[in-house]
């Protein structure tokens, strides 16, 4: 049976009800690890099996502040009355507080699925019942989501079909400087689903096809070996001061392509007096960027001789925008690649997030596919992503975000469906606290993880291995059929199925279902996907995709609107959505908002926490923690394949041997992670992968707090979040910024608590 997820489609094998095994299937390439691995997790002992509710709120106690959450057991009940719970809590919340004061935000990846998107059926249900605060942009990208659209114009993610490709690259390219790398790893997954991996193998095309690669980042492996990548490490967060010093290089020299910055771009005179010393009597040249990047100077130069004599492309990856100022090396490497005179030919320029999804450069996007609808929100309140533990905190404080004062909203219910905030957010000890503020936490999860032990009310909810549906990947031409491979386990039912039950009690059930099933639901977004193609020859009737298991959609093609080829071609006939029309290497609107943090201009700004700043001579190790090689995120941090990874039960954490020498730790051994924030247990590998300086635990471990209401308690498990800072990159995006943090490390003396991150809490009937 055809099983599809965000990290690849797969075949599940099942014998008399009963998942045996998932195994690639053979038509794709580079299928993922992490997909087998789900058998192991499928009826494992975390897995919630009934409704639950917190005894403590159960039982009534003072709903504000209550500081169980996270340590109280939980009692199970009948659906009957958790439905009578949940319904009866939103109705007094909505009624006393107000729509806003529901929090339907929600963030999360869940699982692939075109109708049971977790998010998108939450949202729909609160929409239909008077709406709902949300959040906005991603943890992922939301510098880059923030400060494009005011350089480059267009929607946020529209520079996905406007960069090169990977064929492109091959054809046209000889040079790729990747700042942040471009780590094969990432391309496991993608949004969505998809059917083949094809990232590796077009990056085997482009250095058979005499690609040179260059990776800047602290991790070698940031770039595949096959690659022969050149590696210049550097010092985090200093990606903007090397490129500022490639910049001045180039101006100097006369490297830089005028024309094309004269015609297709704004504002680089004023930029250029920053560049050179005039505004603040410090030129930004090789010397100054070698001190700050611990690139040296002649690689710098010699990097700005070759993108400007060879035909180059500049790419950055997601993970250096996660940090303080992240909007800068973002907008500069723009401004870098206008200057190198690629911008805008074939196979070159400039791109963001190669390898960090399956899709990115392989294809610019796909016709569109239908979803389950949300309607619009009523409630036009939204907070910044990242900000939601501020939100809880200080409700009616004022903040800045891209140009706009944002009131934060008074939450007093949380409804959290698909999502793990307690991964995926900085400083979990602070998001603890905040998480004892509102007056109801709800949450949907098919596992008790750490999320569902701070809720208040725990629904069961089937896993994408349960239901059917069919999933439809970013970029990806090919739909996939999802059938149902296993029944729902325990009680479990799926989040349309609770949202349907939920609205019969309140009083839409019928604007909430349209009295589809959710077979008819799925037939009936595949139907409509089919008729917006506007050709019915273009995709199968449902019932032979649904017997085949897959349908491949017609080819996009382009140009895309916001061409950087077209912008060169003609800027007054192509010109792009910014204010000017132009590429803005100086933003008059960007400059009006006053921020001290993010200027005009790109520009150096430096990070809170970086191993050239006084908080270095306490914690002399910069953290770097990137995605997860053995999951998505925290998903299946309970399968198989991420199990396999751990060492003695706790997530790995990459140390170079140097500094691991100075500290008598070794390859195996417990080590304990800390900064003034928190502390957390990991398992040592020593590796001159990373460079001198740096540490790198990835993200996604469950975090597992030795005392969950004690602030900076020990996480007996790994997971680097217990560490991070949770403070916006700038006040223009408020983006996280989770790789500005510095640690210590030392051996772990005496015996290692037990890891209890799997175990469900206590449970009471």
């Amino acid at each position: 049976m055809s099983v599809a997820t965000h990290w690849g489609s797969f075949i599940a094998v099942v014998d008399s009800g009963r998942l045996v095994r998932i195994e690639p299937r053979s038509d794709d390439p580079a299928p993922s690890p992490i997909g087998p691995g789900m058998v192991t997790a499928a009826d494992d002992s975390a897995r919630v099996l009934r409704p639950a509710v917190r005894r403590g709120w159960l039982n009534g106690l003072p709903r504000v502040h209550d500081t169980a959450r996270g340590t109280d057991a939980f009692v199970e009940v009948s659906w009957d009355d958790a439905i009578t719970l949940v319904s009866e809590e939103l109705s007094r919340v909505r009624a006393q507080h107000g729509d806003s004061a529901v929090f339907g935000g929600s963030y999360g990846w869940a699982s692939a699925g075109a109708f049971h998107n977790a998010q998108g059926q939450l949202h729909r249900f609160l929409a239909l019942g008077g709406g709902f605060t949300d959040s906005r942009n991603t943890y992922s990208t939301a510098a880059l989501e923030v400060i494009l659209p005011h350089v480059i114009g267009g929607a946020p993610w529209s520079y996905q079909s406007r960069m090169p490709m990977w064929d492109e690259i091959a054809e046209n390219c000889e040079l790729v400087v990747a700042f942040g790398g471009l780590a094969l790893k990432n391309s496991q997954v993608n949004p969505g689903g998809l059917a083949r991996h094809r990232t590796q193998e077009l990056q085997r095309k482009c250095r058979a096809a005499g690609v040179r690669f260059v990776n800047v980042s602290p991790i070698r492996s940031d770039a595949a070996g096959f690659l022969d990548a050149e590696w210049l490490p550097v010092i985090p967060n200093t990606d903007t001061a090397a490129m500022l010093g490639i910049a001045h290089t180039m101006l100097v020299n006369g490297w830089h392509d005028e024309d094309f910055l004269r015609r297709c771009c704004v504002g680089f005179d004023r930029f250029a007096s920053y560049l050179v010393g005039d505004l603040d009597g410090v030129p930004k040249d090789a010397d100054w960027a070698a001190t700050i990047t611990g690139i040296s100077r002649d690689t710098i130069t010699d990097l700005a001789r070759r993108l400007t004599t060879q035909p180059s492309l500049i790419m950055v990856n997601y993970a250096i925008q996660r940090a303080d100022h992240g909007e800068q090396p973002v907008w500069m490497s723009v401004v870098l690649a206008a200057m190198a005179g690629s911008m805008g030919r074939a196979g070159c320029g400039w791109g963001a997030g190669y390898a960090t999804m399956d899709a990115t450069g392989v294809a610019p996007g796909r016709p569109s596919v239908a979803s389950i609808p949300q309607g619009p929100n009523p409630v036009a309140d939204f907070i910044p992503v990242a900000r939601i533990a501020d939100t809880l905190l200080h409700p009616g404080r004022t903040i800045d975000y891209d140009g706009r004062r944002l009131t934060l909203p008074e939450l007093r219910l949380i409804y959290w469906c698909g999502g793990n905030p307690f991964h995926h957010h900085q400083d979990l000890h602070r998001l603890a606290r905040a998480w004892q503020i509102p007056d109801t936490v709800v949450v949907h999860e098919a596992w008790w993880n750490t999320t569902a032990k701070f809720a208040d009310i725990v629904l069961p909810v089937a896993t994408s291995l349960e239901r059917d549906d069919f999933a439809a990947g970013f970029s990806d031409p090919h739909l996939v059929a999802m059938p149902k491979v296993r029944e729902p386990e325990g009680e479990s039912r799926t989040d349309h199925h609770i949202f349907t039950a939920l609205a019969s009690r309140l009083g839409y059930e019928q604007e909430f279902t349209k009295s589809r099933s959710e077979i008819e639901w799925v037939r009936h977004l595949y139907e409509q996907t089919r008729a917006n193609l506007g050709d019915d020859t273009a995709l199968p009737s449902f019932d032979d995709f649904w017997r085949s298991s897959t349908a491949e959609l017609p080819a996009l093609s382009g140009p895309f609107p916001g061409s950087f080829e077209a912008l060169r071609s003609d800027p007054q006939r192509f010109p792009l959505t910014t204010p000017s029309g132009r590429i803005e290497i100086f933003s008059e609107e960007i400059d009006s908002f006053g921020y001290d943090d993010c200027t005009g201009h790109p520009a150096w700004f430096e990070p809170v926490e970086w191993l050239r700043g006084g908080l270095s001579d306490r914690f002399p190790l910069h953290l770097i923690s990137n995605q997860p090689a053995s999951r998505l995120h925290s998903q299946y941090d309970n399968g198989g394949h991420s199990l396999k990874s751990k060492i003695l039960g706790r997530e790995p954490v990459t140390i170079n041997p140097l500094d691991a020498a100075s500290r008598g730790i070794e390859s195996g051994m417990i080590v304990r992670v800390h900064n003034d924030r928190g502390s957390c247990l990991a398992g040592a590998v020593l590796s001159d992968d990373v460079m001198p300086g740096v540490v790198q635990l990835s993200t996604g471990a469950w975090w597992d707090p030795v005392r969950p209401g004690l602030s900076g308690t020990l996480d007996r498990h790994g997971n680097p979040n217990s560490l991070t800072a949770d403070r916006g990159c700038s006040r223009l995006s408020q983006g996280p910024s989770a790789h500005s943090a510095l640690v210590d490390v030392e051996v772990y003396d005496g015996p290692p608590p037990e890891v209890l991150a799997f175990m469900p809490p206590h449970l009471e009937r």
